[in-house]
């Protein structure tokens, strides 16, 4: 478990630029004018979010993932897996990551979200988030929405700029957190600070979409590696003519790599910090019945020092990397509710060094098929469900295939008026940086639900099972539980009180089980 060599505080110099910051965000925030708008009514919009079969940096396959992302008050789950969340969005307050990402397809608007969404943070370090994370699906065409069509009652008419719209937030909040590693325990208390925000074009026709969160952590008392991340995403839709939707992306995305994860460095003081440039196109296209769309994704992935607690630095670029996977679906529309669908992909995987520091080649290829249905029932359901295979080869001949059936579901299911139900079920295979082993299969499944208990109270429960199973042998297989509950009071349109608890276990088949708690309460700030 990564330890601090020296515990990070508040000295009178942090503490004066603090409160000042605190001055200036409330003057930047808070609305002109003697008082606030009351909250009247709370909403989540949720458009639908579908399978995608998109290579993330750390999966050589296609297969999708769903970012989540925990209650409010963030970190991240997986610098690294809860956390799409989130992602990556820990227990102080930052919308999941892992960034995107927690599933919510952006092409709807800015302001529609699910209940792993901005409104909610990831628990403890992302370690879902990362592996798990979910594009929008390759055929997802919907409209825009108008903006009044979208707004709910605690959403803010954001900030107009020029012919687009602001939506910025900022979430204080004061954690703790207890780490327990076999028979070693750390404890720290730190401030977090989590800033989001999407900018969001008002056209008449095509749309642009930018979205931003990052999170800084400053330890107050104890020790405990302190976990910043940052993430930008743009999404240009064209609408062209003959009913053909082009997408046209790109992000950035920057994350500490988590201790937990099965490839950080073993006692190491610091984690790599990890950057990932994202780019990508698509064009889909109706022909009737049939739906057609075609898409490449591009990654590239760079990893920096870690240090050791001896100060000893240890390079990781070996690990550098580029990827691309080129995506085709087809589907046809027994129903506007009812679309079943066939997707294939097939990726490639080329590191900068052609041997890594221990002598094995890991570039290589992967493929996959998924066979599913797409399923629009309105409010009630929507979301899809799909069977596939995967298998990954690598260049080196003592490193074996990786074969694999896939499952992969993504579902928003609304019970009851004021409630809403997120599951997330995924499989992919994940590169591994141990000597003869070639990888390891990821089972992840999440789930998520928000219930207003008032017009202006939320209640969020959160929970997740991360199995990574090495078909090798020869490493532990793990399992990572996650669980997390929130509640965000509107104080009124501009102002929430944010306040989560979070549990996260990780047993293993050989050596010591770890364990984290974390607990935290926050002001977030809205325009």
């Amino acid at each position: 478990m990564a330890k601090e060599n020296e515990t990070s505080s508040l000295t009178p110099l942090r503490a004066t630029r603090f409160a000042v910051s605190s001055i200036v965000l409330c003057a930047v925030f808070l609305p002109p004018g003697p008082g606030f708008a009351q909250s009247t009514q709370s909403s989540i919009s949720s458009g639908t979010s579908r399978y995608s079969s998109a290579s993330s940096s750390q999966s050589y396959s296609g297969s999708s993932n769903a970012q989540q992302s925990f209650p409010a008050g963030n970190g991240a789950v997986d610098d690294s897996d809860i956390a799409n969340p989130s992602n990556d969005e820990l227990i102080s307050g930052i919308p999941s990551n892992s960034g995107q990402q927690a599933g919510t397809s952006t092409t709807a608007g800015a302001t529609n979200q699910d209940p792993s969404d901005e409104t909610t943070g990831s628990i403890l370090d992302e370690e879902i988030r990362r592996l798990n994370t979910r594009e929008p699906a390759v055929d997802d065409r919907r409209a825009p929405r108008k903006l009044e069509e979208t707004l709910s009652a605690q959403e803010t008419a954001g900030i107009h700029v020029g012919t687009f719209v602001l939506r910025p937030s900022v979430t204080q909040s004061i954690n703790t957190e207890t780490t327990k590693d076999g028979s070693t325990k750390e404890t720290r208390a730190f401030l977090e600070t989590d800033a989001y925000a999407t900018l969001t074009s008002d056209w008449a026709l095509h749309q642009l979409l930018i979205t931003s969160q990052g999170t800084w952590q400053q330890n107050i008392s104890g020790s405990g590696e302190e976990q910043p991340a940052f993430d930008i995403d743009g999404d240009l839709r064209l609408d062209l003519h003959d009913d053909t939707v082009a997408h046209i992306k790109g992000g950035y995305r920057f994350y500490r790599e988590d201790t937990d994860d099965p490839d950080a460095i073993a006692d190491a003081e610091q984690q790599s910090d990890v950057q990932e440039f994202s780019a990508g196109a698509s064009v889909e296209r109706d022909f009737g019945i049939l739906r057609g769309t075609a898409a490449l994704d591009l990654t590239r992935t760079i990893y920096s020092d870690a240090v050791l607690s001896n100060g000893t630095r240890v390079s990781l670029s070996d690990r550098n990397q580029t990827s691309g996977t080129l995506r085709t679906r087809v589907g046809y529309e027994l129903s506007p509710a009812l679309i079943p669908f066939i997707e294939a992909s097939i990726g490639t995987t080329v590191y900068d060094e052609t041997r890594d520091s221990a002598g094995f080649a890991r570039s290589g290829d992967s493929y996959g098929v998924i066979a599913g249905v797409e399923i629009d029932l309105g409010e009630k359901l929507k979301g899809e469900v799909g069977l596939g295979y995967e298998t990954a080869t690598f260049d080196d001949s003592r490193l074996d295939s990786i074969d694999t059936a896939t499952v992969d579901a993504n579902l928003l299911w609304s019970p009851l008026r004021g409630t809403d139900v997120r599951f997330d079920l995924s499989t992919s295979i994940q590169p591994s940086t141990t000597a003869g082993q070639s990888g390891y299969i990821s089972h992840v499944l999440t789930t998520a639900i928000t219930h207003q208990l008032r017009a202006n109270l939320q209640a969020t429960v959160l929970g997740g099972v991360t199995l990574r199973d090495y078909p090798s042998g020869g490493s532990s297989d793990e399992t990572v539980y996650t669980a997390s509950g929130g509640l965000t009071w509107n104080i009124n349109r501009y102002l929430d009180f944010t306040s989560t608890l979070g549990y996260e276990l990780t047993t293993r088949d050989v050596g010591a089980d770890s364990q984290q708690w974390r607990a935290g309460v926050g002001l977030k700030l809205k325009r």
